[in-house]
């Protein structure tokens, strides 16, 4: 028997005939290389990831720390688990099949997976009580829409060092504490606080109410040598690639930049952060200690 087949320059222009036993040959070696892919690094599994319909409910009962649950679907018994995650304050995220296959490297999801923290998620009541506690002005980093998980475990760490009080990070447009921010932190997430808040503008609004001054961090703001940082605080790190939103920008007090003496133009937003929180953490001290 003939087969047809492409030709092998991967055009469509005419056909190449091709007998059985060829065409079954490579139709085995295309599978095996298929098997291979999805045998490789992509299709790891996501260590905070538990995946199925019952594992899933049974975790947001027990009250476990959650960054979200996905679905795929929202049919049958997945309408409960939404209702049990939403009654708990987690938020709930529309997936794919495939997406959930990558994440669970093809595990049984029944089209839900939820991602777990690797710590309690605190308040920013938590936060600010804190600081009053130490009798010392809040210092505080607040994450708006930093999606790298690097980057948010080296801020946390940098907050740690400076002495900062807390990090707050949204629901949306921000990874949460996942094996990978907790590795990049080198161990500070265990000593810092971290809130997770529905909405950054609101946080911002009540943060102002408790007496905190607010100061983004962008590239047209006044020189942060110059700003006097003797009050309480909250920096906003903008995220990777967008910086600090139109809206929280507008709400901020004060716009802050550090001054670039070379070719490039910015600083990583990691990097950033350490500058900005060991330089504010400095002069509260030397100005607390007087």
């Amino acid at each position: 028997m003939i087969y047809k087949c492409r030709p092998k320059n991967g055009t469509t222009s005419g056909l190449v005939f091709m007998e059985k036993n060829n065409f079954e040959k490579n139709r085995r070696k295309t599978d095996g290389r298929r098997r291979e892919w999805r045998q490789g690094e992509r299709f790891v599994p996501q260590s905070n990831a538990v995946f199925g319909r019952n594992a899933v409910l049974e975790l947001i009962k027990s009250g476990a720390p959650i960054d979200k649950v996905l679905v795929a679907g929202r049919e049958g018994s997945v309408k409960v688990i939404i209702a049990e995650a939403r009654t708990r304050g987690i938020p709930v995220v529309d997936s794919s099949n495939d997406a959930l296959d990558r994440m669970t490297a093809g595990g049984s999801h029944q089209g839900v997976a939820a991602l777990t923290a690797e710590k309690e998620y605190s308040t920013v009541e938590d936060i600010l009580k804190s600081a009053r506690e130490k009798d010392e002005k809040p210092l505080l980093v607040i994450c708006d829409g930093v999606e790298d998980p690097h980057n948010l475990g080296a801020i946390i760490r940098s907050a740690e060092c400076a002495g900062a009080h807390g990090v707050i990070i949204p629901e949306r447009r921000s990874c949460g504490l996942t094996p990978t921010v907790s590795k990049a932190s080198a161990g500070a997430l265990a000593h810092m606080m971290v809130a997770k808040v529905v909405n950054i503008s609101q946080c911002i609004d009540k943060l102002k109410e408790d007496g905190v001054w607010i100061f983004a961090a962008e590239a047209d703001g006044t020189d942060f040598y110059e700003t006097d940082w003797d009050m309480p605080c909250a920096i906003v790190m903008g995220g990777e690639d967008s910086g600090v939103s139109r809206l929280v920008r507008e709400k901020c007090d004060f716009v802050v930049s550090i001054p670039m003496f070379g070719k490039l133009n910015s600083l990583n937003v990691s990097a950033a952060a350490a500058v900005l929180l060991c330089h504010a953490a400095r002069v509260q001290k030397i100005k607390k200690n007087r």
